[in-house]
């Protein structure tokens, strides 16, 4: 019997399998990085800077070392030499160009000054409060708005960041019938993951294990590897389940190699767990932006252009860019495009990716332009939508491989009941609640990169499915498994998956949403050819793909049956194993060589030969109190269109939490700075304010079918990082409706509608 939870599956729809993982985790069985067990362990704990710039003019250890059972106080003074760092915002593995401890600078409030190591965890924290450091401090410049900010263009500082443009924006504004001009800003964001971020190093002569939550251990392998100046194949990372990250655990930290070398200099294993509030400064972030937006339209209500110039806060060492425009820009018929991106440099650690990175700030930024723009053409903001919907990518001509955004915004506004608003801010009414309701478009670029799959099938019906691919949550576990069984013909509970290991085949960053895609494509290809070795073993001359597995049986086009265990005999064998390797359509040329040494070769969305999204509609009811201007949310609908769902179940899953987070990033969700210390002021979960259950009372997902084969052999778009993108611009545009009061700064608070 299927549940809300678990849909049924519709056209290109898997079953709602239960997530393969899932006793483990409830029963505690499943091993997060802290929690293996490690003998004779010692305990790190950090030491952070309190000032924003300046330096260190001092530094005292008498105290700390004096404390009973402290082994080691780790400085820049005693570092020892680090290999070089390489910035994953250029192409790297590291959350910061910045090496660690690497002098007596302080770039910015939480960065770490010192590693103090001891018997007891409680030691350690207790020599961490002993230690005395002596600073110079500087005024530090905290962000938008301050003294001495430095503004860079994207363009040249990253080298990943173009601003795409066409034909001639500003003539078009020029003659548009409607011009509207608008300013948005998103706030600083931080994950707030319940597993808190942590390393265990433990060496065995000269090869160390390494045990953190990671999104990318391949990736950690070879960055920490690099740094240490030793062999990528003596460090093994082991990071099998994650406890929440999207983005905070994609790159490797300065912590990690500090870890390494303080259990290499004691000889003995070193954990260290990074309390709450130091996991907002050492680890990466959302960043802050700021918006300008130009839409021309005429009167029939088709857009003539549209400019975008996009703001960033980053840090003094990295050039970190978010760049959503390059997405952005394929959104809608516009002919004439004109985008420019800056990017802020101030005294703050740097940013790095949180759920749909660029999607969430840039096309927050869009879609509440778009629905002010129907608004001001007094248009349905859904038909505004419809008028210039595109078959292809405006600035390039690069045609959409699929696009179902009409058809989702088809099943989500019938579901939500929108014939029934009416469009005059403030006309809906249930006593002291104004009532509104908003839309908004969520997309996510589909994405891939390379990954290799093993796979081992044995003649009983089993197999074992290697990736150092991760699970974060999303279920991949149980769609890899799926993948696998589809191609096997065997049932999910006969294939085992084995994730989050450097000794396994590589697999993608966890980040892009590109695991489904790159590892079930792989899975695809490998289960393929162990099919056809079958079949070639059984019959020589079995023309390719006319013979599938099913039942543990090697079935024939013409309908015979072979048990797989008489093939296997034939074969002479009791298992056969293959590693299947993908590489994206379209990826540079050593895409697989730079997987195997842990490099990044992200591809997809908006390329030149073809434009690749998935697409959702969501629809938000809000009320808001007349007098207090509480706000409360009844009802969200969305309506999401993802190629081939491997998994109900799990999707629905992934469509929920991003709808909540976006909610959460609409009226919740802001790191306070004090800008005068350029300090973060709520760096801990009482503060911090995310939606809990009494903040949303319905949420309905809508899952539109979608068949697109020609984005990867599984036919498979990304949806993790989907429906939290267009939640905010609809939530905005909801409580304009209700209020008549547009917000354009987010969060959205009661303050701001009084």
């Amino acid at each position: 019997m299927m549940v809300i939870a678990a849909p049924a599956p519709k056209e290109n729809m898997g079953s709602p399998e239960p997530r393969v993982d899932a006793r483990a985790k409830v029963t505690g069985e499943a091993k997060y990085a802290a929690d293996f067990p490690v003998n004779n362990v010692a305990y790190a704990a950090l030491v952070t800077s309190a000032i924003a710039r300046g330096r260190i003019t001092a530094i005292d250890t008498a105290a700390a070392e004096a404390i009973s059972g402290v082994l080691l106080v780790l400085t820049h003074q005693n570092r020892g030499e680090i290999g070089p760092v390489k910035f994953f915002g250029s192409g790297g593995e590291s959350s910061t160009s910045r090496a660690p401890l690497s002098d007596d600078r302080i770039e910015y409030e939480g960065e770490i000054i010192a590693l103090i190591v001891a018997d007891s965890l409680e030691g350690a924290h207790e020599a961490a409060f002993a230690l005395q450091v002596s600073t110079d401090a500087e005024p530090p410049v905290h962000g938008f708005n301050a003294v001495g900010i430095e503004l860079k263009p994207a363009a040249g500082s990253n080298p990943k960041h173009k601003d795409p443009s066409a034909g001639d924006a500003e003539r078009a504004l020029r003659e548009a019938d409607t011009v509207l001009e608008v300013e948005y800003q998103t706030p600083t964001q931080h994950h707030n993951a319940i597993e808190l971020f942590s390393t265990t190093c433990v060496w065995n002569n000269d090869e160390l294990t390494v045990f953190e939550p990671s999104q990318f251990v391949v990736g950690l392998q070879h960055g920490l590897a690099r740094q240490l100046k030793m062999d990528p194949a003596k460090i093994h990372v082991m990071s099998p389940f994650i406890g929440g990250a999207f983005g905070s655990k994609g790159s490797m930290t300065p912590r990690t190699v500090l870890v390494a070398l303080a259990a290499k200099r004691l000889n003995r294993p070193v954990k260290l767990v990074v309390k709450r509030d130091e996991g907002f400064t050492t680890a990466t972030y959302r960043a802050e932006t700021r918006h300008k937006i130009k839409l021309g339209a005429n009167k029939d209500g088709k857009l003539t252009a549209y400019t975008h110039e996009g703001y960033e806060v980053t840090s003094m060492a990295d050039d970190y860019v978010v760049g959503g425009t390059m997405n952005t820009v394929a959104m809608y018929a516009t002919p004439n495009v004109y985008t420019k991106v800056f990017v802020a440099k101030a005294n703050r650690n740097t940013p790095g990716f949180m759920r749909s990175p660029p999607e969430v700030p840039y096309m927050y930024a869009l879609e509440s332009a778009m629905n002010e723009m129907a608004d001001r053409l007094k248009i349905d903001p859904v038909e505004f939508r419809r008028i210039n919907d595109t078959s292809k990518n405006p600035v390039n001509g690069a045609p959409y491989t699929t696009r179902s955004l009409m058809k989702c915004y088809d099943e989500a506004s019938a579901a939500f009941g929108w014939s029934k608003r009416t469009p005059q801010p403030g006309s809906m009414r249930d006593g002291d609640w104004l009532i509104g309701w908003g839309c908004a478009t969520a997309s996510y670029p589909t994405q891939m990169d390379a990954a290799a799959v093993r796979i081992r099938l044995n003649d009983q019906g089993k197999a074992v499915v290697e990736v150092a691919a991760h699970d974060v949550g999303t279920g991949a576990y149980t769609v890899i498994a799926q993948m696998a069984a589809d191609g096997l013909g065997l049932p999910v509970a006969s294939v085992e998956v084995r994730l989050g290991d450097s000794r396994f085949p590589p697999g993608p960053v966890s980040g892009g949403s590109v695991t489904t895609a790159s590892v079930c494509s792989a899975v695809k290809i490998a289960t393929d050819h162990i099919t056809q070795r079958l079949a070639s073993a059984w019959k020589p001359d079995f023309t390719p793909g006319a013979a599938r597995l099913e039942n543990a049986a090697l079935i024939s086009q013409g309908g015979n049956n072979v048990p797989i265990s008489q093939v296997f005999e034939k074969l002479g064998t009791g298992a056969i194993e293959f590693v299947g390797e993908y590489v994206p359509k379209g990826a540079k040329p050593g895409a697989l060589s730079r997987l195997y040494k842990g490099g990044v070769g992200i591809s997809g969305g908006a390329t030149e030969d073809k434009t690749m999204f998935a697409f959702g509609a969501e629809f938000v009811e809000v009320r808001v109190h007349a007098r207090t201007k509480e706000v409360r949310i009844p009802r969200i609908v969305g309506a999401f269109a993802g190629g081939r769902i491997m998994n109900t179940r799990t999707a629905r899953s992934q469509y929920l939490g991003g709808m909540i987070w976006g909610v959460s990033s609409a009226l919740h969700e802001s790191t306070e700075l004090d800008v005068k210390r350029a300090r973060y002021v709520n760096d801990n979960l009482a503060e911090y304010l995310v939606p809990v259950n009494a903040d949303i009372e319905e949420v309905t997902i809508i899952m539109v079918p979608e068949v697109d084969n020609d984005v990867n052999p599984a036919g498979i778009k990304g949806i993790g990082e989907l429906a939290n993108v267009g939640t905010a611009a609809a939530m905005t545009d909801a409580i304009y409706h209700a209020t008549g009061t547009r917000i354009r700064e987010l969060p959205i608070r009661i303050e701001k509608l009084l």
